[in-house]
């Protein structure tokens, strides 16, 4: 008998499932309601179910039900085995390994990678890679990387150095810059001799 406007029936609860809300699994049709496991009732999408002839499971019960029996399987590490075979008059042979040699020619490789790192010359304290930012030459911690006039945050657009200190552009250039008439430094009026 032909089904008139229905549609397939669900494999789980036997009703008519529609388009809009069918999952279709094993050649079947259900609810996404019902696509769940029939052994624990949990929850199933495309990933985590395992079918059995019209039966639907998630992948853990379908293993207890289905799956291979007997001691040793589902055991966890206790099916492992450690045996080197000795008990049969196997001889299991290990070569030894080389020792390494502590011994480096650059001594800067050497406290980087134990641990030991560079200075901040701003507050002397230990500067690590995740804050290191390099000015001049030299590591800075990111919050230590500021003008030593007005204090503001600098990058590498508007960095300057000089003795080992940084500056912005703008404090340098009213410091250690250029001075006369047309750059600021002239503090008293000129009069013209006509």
């Amino acid at each position: 008998m032909p089904n008139w406007g229905g549609g397939a029936k669900c494999g789980a609860c036997e009703k008519t499932v529609y388009h809009a809300e069918e999952i279709q699994c094993n050649g079947r049709s259900f609810h996404k309601t019902c696509f769940h496991c029939m052994a624990c009732r949990k929850a199933l999408d495309s990933t985590t179910v395992a079918a059995h002839e019209s039966e639907i499971y998630c992948k853990v019960c379908y293993g207890r039900r289905y799956g291979p029996k007997g001691i040793g399987y589902g055991q966890g590490a206790g099916c492992l085995s450690t045996d080197t075979g000795e008990h049969l008059g196997l001889q299991f042979q290990q070569s030894p390994k080389p020792a390494r040699s502590v011994t480096t020619s650059n001594p800067s490789k050497f406290t980087a990678k134990f641990g030991e790192s560079e200075k901040c010359p701003r507050c002397g304290k230990s500067v690590y890679a995740a804050e290191k930012v390099m000015g001049g030459g030299k590591p800075w911690h990111k919050t230590c990387f500021r003008c030593a006039i007005c204090g503001k945050s600098l990058e590498s657009t508007n960095v300057t150095d000089k003795d080992g200190e940084l500056y912005c552009k703008v404090c340098y250039a009213k410091n250690f810059g250029p001075t006369g008439i047309g750059f600021g430094g002239l503090t008293q009026q000129v009069e013209k001799k006509e």
